[in-house]
């Protein structure tokens, strides 16, 4: 079937939608989404699109601005804190599960018939691509679970880190391995000076270049012009290291390393973000035209083998070189669990190691599906990670026991107590006020570096969960007088409202959110308050701004505790602009309606309107220079304008009945 390119265009944009939209309802990652509208629309399914030269080329420049991503993230001083594990046990990863890969491709080349041909460059680069875990999978997981500072979380991290920085050499190697073999050596060594060369300048005359660069643009004030320097670099970067016969993607890197150092990084980093995901949305697309639905189909159990080998291989090598870099077990067996699936990166190696014909069609199709098949079951097995670690390790019954009973103990003579969830700068501001007034309390946290540090400092702090009954139960939930939620996250509060509900029905939960979105939530998971950040940040700053204008201190105190019994309700929905456009649908806002003389509700009282049926309300009214009080026998007026408060689709609704 032949397209235009603007059906093309909207064939891919509705597909990848539709895609992404239906991932997202079964809370997968949208990759996955990508990956089967590639797989459906493809020429081996439906043959709605056919894979061109021109196709994968606009596709590739989504790899190119994953790489400066990376890039951006890649600074030293972060290298050297995490250098052991970074470079011991990401490095031994990498390296070892690319010679398991080697040792089995050589065992199986000789039970393959003759006409599939596996040489050691092609175990090399399946090697490489199954090394790689899913960056985007795991580290969304982690944040999901508030484990990036746990002890396997660090490793984790430590790990995809050096998966990422492999990946360079690993885009100059495995291109170079599709050549003779008298002229591998050489080709290599060539590929080699190059790289030194190319990234010497980049790195020498880049670095001064770049921030001196950074500096004239920004003082010109216009955020056109630094998106526009902001792609001229990194695509300049990516065609130098081409034309020097290296990737784009290296160059991209490079460019990202160089902004890293400047204060810019965290403009640039959003500003990058639209481009890097819509392009690499249409690279996971492109890897899913390549996949043979019908082949591998036929060849399913070797798909099968090809899934379970590889995951149990990285879970097994994993698990036990954490082990031997001094992990425990249920440490060790939940860093084997997160990284034993595929990763981005390992489509972009397999996929140049099918351009460097470096291996047979086949056996890149069961492999791209064997990938595709782990990534998709890497969030269920991550989610259940703690069950599958308390079945298989009974030392991680013992280790769990050994913690609660540290907690109990630390608690066992305390009475009338605050449980404080999370001792970060909010729990230890708290930790401290509580100290001052002679209240005691028992914070548990999911950092180890930061409790053994509290601890040694005298504070009252223990390694645990809050989330979890036995440590609610340790810390001495019966007899403690209110437990303090300190980080915003709503799932997680949700999680310790609801064992907090079984165990001490009566114990208050003081929560803290980020806003006021989820307030009417957690109130009704039974949090006794809520204290969103921006609602009591705005109200310190309007008390001290009153106070200033010489407002008595008795009435400002009196409105902050009149909005704080309100719940914030005079405070909750503003009115956006151009700048909230990113703000998700279903936050509060607020929206002003001018009634002109054709619109319906004029003559009508407000009650007959109906507003509120629409899952609005009516926030204010005002008629000329006047505010009027609202209520629902108040006749509308043409010229009067109605202030709404309510979601996005709420606001539509309620604006539709004032005017039609």
């Amino acid at each position: 079937m032949t397209f235009t390119p603007l059906e093309l265009t909207l064939l891919l944009l509705g597909s990848a939608v539709l895609g992404v939209v239906a991932f997202r309802m079964l809370q997968l990652p949208p990759m996955l989404g990508y990956l089967a509208v590639g797989i459906l629309i493809g020429p081996h399914a439906l043959g709605l699109a056919e894979s061109s030269e021109a196709f994968h080329s606009l596709a590739e420049f989504g790899v190119v601005f994953l790489m400066f991503s990376i890039g951006l993230e890649f600074s030293l001083p972060k290298l050297m804190a995490m250098r052991r594990i970074v470079f011991g046990l990401g490095m031994a990863q990498v390296v070892l599960t690319i010679a398991a890969t080697m040792v089995f491709g050589w065992a199986i080349a000789t039970q393959l018939p003759p006409a599939i041909h596996i040489g050691w460059q092609a175990s090399f680069a399946l090697g490489g691509a199954l090394a790689m875990s899913s960056t985007a999978i795991v580290s969304k997981m982690l944040t999901e679970r508030l484990e990036l500072e746990s002890a396997h979380g660090r490793k984790i991290i430590g790990i995809l880190l050096f998966q990422d920085l492999a990946v360079v050499p690993l885009l100059i190697l495995i291109p170079s391995l599709g050549q003779r073999p008298d002229a591998l050596a050489e080709t290599l060594a060539w590929a080699g000076v190059k790289a030194v060369i190319v990234l010497a300048l980049l790195l020498f005359f880049g670095q001064k270049l770049v921030r001196g660069w950074f500096t004239v643009v920004v003082k010109r004030r216009s955020q056109e012009l630094f998106m526009l320097n902001l792609l001229l670099i990194t695509l300049g970067a990516a065609w130098i290291t081409e034309r020097a016969g290296l990737s784009l993607a290296l160059g991209a890197f490079v460019a990202g390393m160089l902004i890293s150092e400047t204060e810019y990084k965290h403009q640039v980093e959003e500003d990058i973000k639209p481009f890097r995901d819509v392009l690499l949305g249409l690279f996971f697309i492109t890897i899913g035209m390549l996949l043979n639905v019908r082949l591998v189909m036929t060849h399913w159990w070797l798909v099968l083998v090809l899934l379970a080998g590889p995951v149990l291989l990285k879970f097994a090598l994993i698990a036990g070189l954490a082990k031997l870099f001094g992990a425990s077990d249920g440490v060790s067996m939940r860093t084997g669990l997160a990284l034993a699936q595929a990763g981005e990166f390992g489509f972009v190696l397999l996929n140049l190691a099918g351009g460097s014909h470096l291996m047979d069609p086949l056996i890149i199709q069961v492999v791209l599906a064997s990938m595709v098949l782990s990534m998709l079951v890497a969030p269920f097995i991550i989610a259940k990670s703690d069950q599958i670690v308390m079945k298989v390790s009974s030392n991680e019954w013992m280790m769990q026991s050994l913690a609660l009973t540290k907690i109990a103990s630390r608690t066992m003579s305390t009475n009338k107590h605050v449980i404080v969830c999370g001792f970060g700068r909010s729990g230890q501001s708290l930790a401290t006020l509580l100290t001052e007034e002679n209240i005691d309390y028992h914070a548990l946290d999911l950092d180890p570096e930061r409790v053994q540090e509290a601890q040694a400092a005298g504070r009252n702090v223990s390694y645990g969960d809050a989330a979890r009954r036995e440590s609610l139960v340790a810390a001495g939930i019966y007899r403690a007088s209110a437990v303090v939620i300190t980080y915003a996250s709503t799932p997680s509060a949700l999680k310790v409202l609801h064992l907090v509900h079984e165990l001490a029905p009566t114990l208050p939960v003081i929560v803290r959110s980020h806003d006021d979105t989820d307030l009417d939530r957690l109130k009704a998971a039974g949090a006794a308050e809520v204290v969103p950040e921006l609602m009591e940040g705005s109200l310190m700053l309007a008390s001290h701004a009153l106070v200033m204008l010489g407002v008595p201190l008795r009435r400002v105190v009196h409105r902050v505790q009149t909005a704080r019994e309100e719940r914030y309700a005079s405070l909750r929905g503003y009115f956006h602009g151009a700048s909230d456009a990113g703000e998700e649908a279903d936050l509060e806002r607020l929206h002003s309606v001018t009634l002109r003389d054709s619109a319906a509700s004029v003559g009508k009282c407000l009650g007959e309107v109906d507003v509120a049926g629409a899952g609005a309300e009516v926030s204010g009214i005002r008629r000329g220079k006047g505010r009027l009080d609202v209520t629902p026998e108040l006749v509308l007026e043409a010229g009067d304008v109605v202030v709404l408060r309510g979601t996005a689709e709420a606001v539509t609704r309620a604006e539709q009945r004032l005017l039609r």
